[in-house]
């Protein structure tokens, strides 16, 4: 059966059929992996799933790394195919071992995948031979954090830093490095908690702004545990910061991070001793 709807999906792909695959009984060998991957997307956004993933199959199993990517999306998510974080670890394990150099188109896929591979060695796959690893999640982190910039990687970095974790040493220096790095590609998360850092450390009002700013912009499911940060220092902020916090928030949510001073990483590492700047770059 597979076997059918691949020959059908690969001469669909080769002879241009938009409309849906039609069988034959040998795949066409002139078919070139980047036009079955188009044709895969193309079915995928008409809602034939099933002809999606065996064009993507086909692609990915003949160099196209977009494809393996879709691939390992599907089964994360069970988008098409039902759910299994394991087919989708190999997947995503798979891109990660292409040399792909930083700025080539292909840096999102491989970026994105060190990232999935990093989530799923924190925490391990029930029922799979992929244990917990929070060193080896770290290792992942790192390159995309270090060698793509990946936000996501970014604030994982600030919080292994932060709490000590993945075999790195704690050190709020380094975790409010990342945290800004994360921050101002406007990672809501990083901007929340590089704010409830700066509030603790007496920033009251930097800290509450970048908090309120950060609610504003999270998704459904971090929103649930910014709001509850958030809240938490408003109750202890006096009135006057409060005010002073929503429109310094309104600001940063205009201009961008830049509006708080720039600086957020750096207050939030000193603990009041020289106040020196750390100079953290990219």
């Amino acid at each position: 059966m597979r076997t059918a709807i691949l020959s059908a999906v690969v001469a669909a792909a080769t002879f241009g059929c938009a409309g849906g695959a039609f069988a034959q009984d040998e795949a066409p060998k002139r078919s070139s992996p980047w036009a079955v991957f188009k044709f895969g997307f193309s079915a995928y956004k008409n809602g034939h799933k099933d002809q999606a993933v065996e064009a993507y199959r086909y692609a990915a199993e003949n160099g196209q790394i977009g494809a393996t990517w879709k691939l390992a999306r599907m089964y994360a998510e069970g988008d098409g195919v039902t759910r299994d974080d394991y087919e989708a670890f190999k997947f995503f394990n798979e891109i990660a071992q292409q040399d792909v150099e930083p700025g080539s188109p292909e840096e999102s896929y491989v970026s994105d995948a060190l990232v999935a591979l990093g989530g799923y060695l924190k925490q391990g796959i029930p029922g799979s031979p992929v244990r917990a690893n929070p060193a080896a999640a770290q290792e992942f982190y790192m390159r995309a954090a270090a060698n793509y910039r990946n936000p996501v990687a970014q604030f994982e970095m600030g919080n292994m830093f932060l709490k000590g974790e993945g075999g790195v040493k704690a050190s709020l220096r380094q975790a409010g490095r990342w945290f800004q790095l994360a921050a101002e590609k406007g990672h809501a998360g990083a901007q929340a908690t590089l704010g409830n850092l700066l509030f603790e450390r007496g920033k009251v009002v930097r800290g509450l702004a970048m908090m309120t700013a950060a609610l504003e912009r999270a998704n459904p499911i971090d929103r649930i545990w910014i709001r509850s940060m958030q809240e938490e220092a408003f109750s202890l902020a006096g009135e006057s910061d409060r005010r002073t916090a929503i429109a310094l928030a309104e600001d940063i949510l205009t201009k961008g991070p830049e509006a708080d001073g720039g600086d957020g990483a750096d207050a939030a590492a000193d603990n009041g001793g020289g106040g020196s700047r750390l100079g953290f770059g990219q």
